[in-house]
């Protein structure tokens, strides 16, 4: 009785439902609303600072385009290339089995973002700071919807708040389940606690136009300098990862957090542009302000 006390069962359905043979999943749930919140952002961003939404309206198909992509590719490549290698339409046509690499979509989203300065002539480094603010909640909302589909779990762990992934052993009776460290909800802490400092430095310090560069630095800080620590206490997510003396995902967080480190450096040095509103990136806002006034 007491051990059933000490952990928290989770027997969570990860579709919310289901009409015929399509289903509405909560993982895909989570990516819409990331997608929404970074649309209103970027929107809130561009009227505070003087802004066209055209240049919203851009970024938002680019990077949300960039996220999705890479997401999906970079999982195949960093975690199952040998399969996808000789079955590349599998990358499609195999999309609604699963397989999303967090470090994948951050470069789909780096590469759209560079699309998107280039076409409006505006510093990359202004999408890369504010650009931070929604991946760090969205990364959030990503790991719960993980959550739901009981996937990137822990090690066995006998601390009180492990979880029984019931759906992980479906022929065990629930006692004789293991707790596992919820890892999930760890990655989405640290997001969290990102996110909420992202806030504080863009609204209420202004970093983002005193310190161009500074809010990037410390979201890649706050996502991937946490991950290493966090894959301690994670399972490998592929066979192959067991002989490695560090795992994929520590793996591939090290450049970003050299990234990080160098973005720090540039932005204490005041090293990076301040992006000012030109007649370019404002011409959508001057558009919808005129014909405003004339239908006055």
């Amino acid at each position: 009785m007491l051990d059933n006390f000490l952990y928290i069962v989770w027997d969570f359905d990860p579709v919310m439902f289901s009409i015929g043979g399509f289903e509405l999943r909560y993982y895909g749930l989570m990516w819409a609303i990331t997608f929404l919140l970074g649309e209103r952002f970027f929107s809130s961003y561009a009227k505070r600072e003087g802004f066209g939404n055209e240049i919203v309206e851009t970024g938002f198909v680019w990077i949300v385009l960039g996220a999705v992509l890479g997401a999906r590719i970079g999982h195949c490549l960093f975690y199952e290339f040998p399969y996808y290698i000789t079955k590349p339409w599998a990358i499609i046509t195999e999309f609604r089995n699963g397989g999303m690499a967090s470090h994948g979509s951050a470069l789909g989203m780096l590469l759209g973002m560079w699309v998107t300065c280039r076409k409006h002539n505006m510093p990359y480094v202004w999408w890369l700071d504010r650009i931070m603010i929604p991946v760090a909640i969205g990364g959030a909302l990503v790991r719960f919807g993980n959550l739901c589909n009981s996937e990137i779990v822990g090690h066995v762990t006998d601390m009180p708040w492990g979880f029984k992934f019931l759906r992980l052993y479906p022929n065990l009776p629930v006692e004789m389940v293991p707790a596992q460290h919820p890892a999930q909800v760890y990655e989405a802490i640290c997001y969290i606690i990102t996110f909420v400092i992202l806030l504080w430095l863009y609204y209420k310090l202004d970093m983002g136009r005193k310190r161009p560069g500074l809010m990037f630095s410390i979201g890649l800080i706050g996502i991937f300098l946490t991950r290493p620590f966090i894959e301690l206490v994670k399972e490998n997510q592929e066979a192959f990862e067991e002989g490695m003396a560090i795992n994929m995902g520590q793996l591939l967080s090290i450049p970003f957090i050299l990234l990080a480190i160098y973005m720090f450096w540039g932005s204490i040095k005041g090293r990076f542009p301040v992006a000012t509103p030109t007649k370019k990136n404002t011409v959508q806002s001057n558009k919808v302000k005129n014909n405003g006034s004339r239908s006055k």
